[in-house]
């Protein structure tokens, strides 16, 4: 039988639903499922585990929670912690950038509470950035459902079926059957290779937990396909640290319009423009990549 409990999130202003918009704008693919109302999702709880689960969002935009139901399982604690960290909280150092930059203090208040989605699965957090590698969202997505079709585990809650990507089953597959899901060739030696490296060890959360930022960049870069800024996303989505991923189109894009009136400034230009953002960097991130993709960056503001 299901059971269902009640998980408090930080206590801060959070806007699940305008946080969470990301799965639906970008479209459906199996593994990271939001309908609006309701997150659907398996969370890694250890011991090559996953629980399906569904979250539907209660409480108050200063109190935020998840009602949660799942299946009966011992394991409740872990699940509980999974869903508690869906979101990376907003760090003391947020009141000052708010009060400092123009640019954020004018999308904050323009969408408040919106806070970087945290994926805490290493091996699908480096998937959903092997899909991503020069493509748009939408075929990324699409890549990462037939992935998902193909070779992750099935799980259902109730009326709702979501996938789990076990980096296991996928360390064997031949890069040629995951070629022909469309993936380019060097995706698909990259997805197996991705696999292969978290089944060999050394790359487990905790442990990427305890290694500062450069040493897990190291330690990533090192699979095939992997290169920084994938790292990077993996430090800010997973490891939930205040990293800017300057190399990311969508990021550039974003700090572009927002701080450098261009929407192609260099690496380095994005990087040189947040540097202020400090501890904050990872919220900020958030904020600008949720204002690109509700279209209101389309018109330069400089900061001053």
């Amino acid at each position: 039988m299901p059971v269902s409990f009640c998980v408090a999130l930080a206590p801060e202003e959070i806007d699940i639903q305008g946080s969470l918009e990301l799965f639906r704008r970008s479209g459906d693919d199996l593994v990271d499922r939001w309908d609006g109302q309701q997150l659907i999702r398996a969370a890694y709880t250890g011991n090559a585990t996953w629980v399906p689960f569904v979250a539907r969002a209660v409480g108050s935009p200063g109190a935020p929670a998840f009602e949660v139901c799942a299946p009966e399982i011992s394991n409740v604690p872990q699940l509980k912690s999974v869903v508690a960290n869906t979101f990376m909280a907003a760090p003391p150092d947020w009141r000052r950038l708010r009060a400092e930059d123009p640019v954020i203090r004018r999308l904050e208040q323009q969408f408040p509470g919106i806070r970087q989605i945290r994926q805490l699965d290493v091996f699908t957090a480096l998937i959903r950035c092997i899909s991503a590698q020069q493509v748009n969202l939408r075929w990324a997505v699409t890549t990462r459902r037939r992935l998902a079709e193909a070779f992750g585990v099935r799980h259902t809650i109730g009326d709702h079926l979501v996938y789990a990507l076990d980096p296991r089953r996928i360390a064997s597959v031949d890069p040629a059957d995951i070629r022909a899901l469309q993936f380019t060739t060097s995706k698909a030696v990259s997805i197996v290779a991705t696999a292969r490296a978290v089944v060999d060890g050394g790359l487990e959360l905790g442990e990427l937990q305890t290694l500062d930022d450069e040493a897990v960049i190291e330690r990533l870069v090192k699979i095939r396909g992997i290169g920084r800024w994938s790292a990077e996303w993996v430090l800010a989505r997973t490891l939930g640290r205040p990293r800017v991923v300057g190399g990311d189109l969508g990021v550039r894009k974003a700090v572009g319009l927002a701080y450098l009136e261009t929407p192609a400034p260099s690496e380095t230009e994005v990087r040189i423009a947040t540097k202020h953002w400090g501890e904050s960097s990872g919220v900020a991130q958030a904020l600008l990549l949720h204002a690109l993709g509700e279209g209101v960056l389309t018109n330069p503001a400089r900061r001053g």
